[in-house]
């Protein structure tokens, strides 16, 4: 208690007050058409869906078809690059293993009109057409022409399969890279290709519908219908690319097994409405914690800032070292829940700040038990919603998660279908819980104790006594 000093509550303050600033404004400097974001503010969160409006839709293998998990591996693939030749780059694509379906998310474009959804799931979802040809040559729009659209070495029913493994450079080194197997449709005319092409060092470029994912050079004759891929690779490159080739030689067309469209209009006004209510219950709350616990409750709702300041950082990706997360209608009722916790830990606080002054003992022991008293309680509740949001997190988050990991059986009674909604409701209250701990506990404890040091300060009527010190 000694230790806290009576600067110590205005450093706080100033602190939190900059870090909201900062976080609300954001940091972004123009020149010309040119914007650079140095700090991500309010202004650059990513909304879900259900906010912003757009497409949500589920596909799966036909029923006769039990598809591998590297299959859906290379239909995700082919999915993440018609997105991309769509324009579409603000997107959700993730797979459920357990149920064979990929579930693709993706909002509308700002003042988007003419887009048609069901045009480009169907889209989407048709197998891809792999095609292997001669050279590279290709238009001012990066589409074949010349030598390269006439000439088709082979096609996706020629390849049997693709993987990342290590392979042998020319200087005799091993590397990442792609190992291709042909089937025997293509092991002639591979050959063929290869032996002339081998001669001038030539090129065969792989072709994913109208789309190039590689161009390597011919360095020898390929006739036993085995082949590699060797560049600059690493293992998720090489990956990557074996999946796209695989692609192209899916024995199935997608099943769409859902498909939904939300409104932008519907979804905004929902986050109107949404935010209208959560200011006016934060203005509600603070009143209330001022008027009932005057100087603690007035510490508090300053924390309570802080931590929705906190939590808004974490969804825009204010901090460096962490990518946005997408915020939903779910995620926003997350933050109130979480604001809900930290007024709890507040009122548990000045309680046994208030207990402790009634029952006779000097103001600076009764802050000091008070925030001792109330700390147990205060973990308590907080660990119990930090698990509920792991566990959400976990059940219905993408697949290669942390979290899913280590709750894998999850995805046996739910599947992952709502991740975009509930890991975004589980992520907020996460992080709006740890956050409590922070500004709720540890900051308000330094500003109460702080204040208590200004003998103008001092009387406990303004931390809820009857009785002067």
């Amino acid at each position: 208690m000694r230790k806290v000093k009576k600067p110590v509550f205005f450093i706080v303050f100033a602190l939190i007050a900059v870090f909201t600033v900062s976080v609300i404004l954001g940091l972004t400097t123009y020149y010309g058409d040119i914007s650079t974001v140095y700090i991500k503010g309010v202004n650059d969160i990513r909304f879900g869906i259900d906010i912003k409006g757009g497409v949500d839709v589920t596909f799966t293998s036909p029923e006769d078809i039990d598809a591998t998990d590297p299959q859906l591996d290379s239909a995700k693939e082919v999915i993440v690059q018609r997105m991309i030749n769509l324009g579409i780059t603000d997107y959700e694509c993730y797979i459920d293993y357990n149920s064979d379906r990929i579930i693709v998310r993706f909002p509308w474009k700002e003042n988007e009109a003419d887009f048609d959804p069901e045009a480009a799931v169907k889209e989407l979802g048709e197998t891809a057409m792999l095609t292997f040809r001669e050279g590279y040559e290709v238009d001012e729009l990066g589409l074949y022409t010349g030598i390269t659209e006439e000439n088709v070495i082979l096609v996706g029913a020629d390849i049997n399969q693709a993987y990342a493994a290590y392979t042998q450079n020319e200087n005799g080194t091993q590397d990442w890279g792609v190992s291709l197997e042909l089937n025997d449709s293509g092991k002639q005319k591979f050959a063929e290709a290869t032996s002339r092409l081998a001669q001038t060092n030539g090129i065969i470029s792989i072709w994913m519908d109208e789309t190039c994912i590689s161009y390597p050079n011919v360095n020898s004759a390929i006739t036993d219908g085995r082949a590699s891929i060797t560049g600059s690779f690493d293992a998720q490159s090489a990956k990557e690319l074996a999946d796209k080739i695989n692609s192209g030689a899916l024995p199935f067309k997608l099943v769409t097994a859902s498909f939904s469209t939300i409104s932008p209009s519907l979804g905004m006004g929902a986050l109107d409405a949404m935010v209208t209510a959560g200011l006016i219950a934060f203005a509600l709350i603070a009143l209330f914690m001022i008027f009932v616990y005057r100087l603690p409750g007035t510490v508090a709702v300053i924390a309570l800032i802080g931590q929705v300041a906190g939590t808004l950082a974490f969804i825009s990706g204010y901090f460096g070292f962490m990518n946005s997360s997408i915020l939903t209608i779910p995620g926003i009722a997350g933050i109130i829940l979480a604001v809900g916790m930290g007024v709890d830990a507040n009122v548990i606080i000045g309680e046994r700040i208030k207990e402790e002054i009634e029952s006779g003992k000097t103001l600076d022991g009764s802050v000091e038990s008070g925030f001792k008293r109330a700390l147990t309680a205060i973990i308590d509740g907080n660990l119990t919603m930090i698990l509920v949001a792991i566990i959400l997190m976990g059940a219905f988050g993408t697949t290669d998660s942390i979290f899913a990991k280590l709750l894998n059986f999850a995805f046996f009674m739910f599947g992952p279908t709502t991740a975009g909604t509930i890991y975004s409701f589980g992520f907020t209250l996460l992080s709006g819980v740890l956050l409590n701990l922070f500004f709720g506990v540890f900051c308000s404890r330094l500003m109460t104790v702080s204040l208590s040091k200004f003998k103008s300060l001092r009387n406990p009527r303004l931390y809820g006594g009857g009785k002067n010190a």
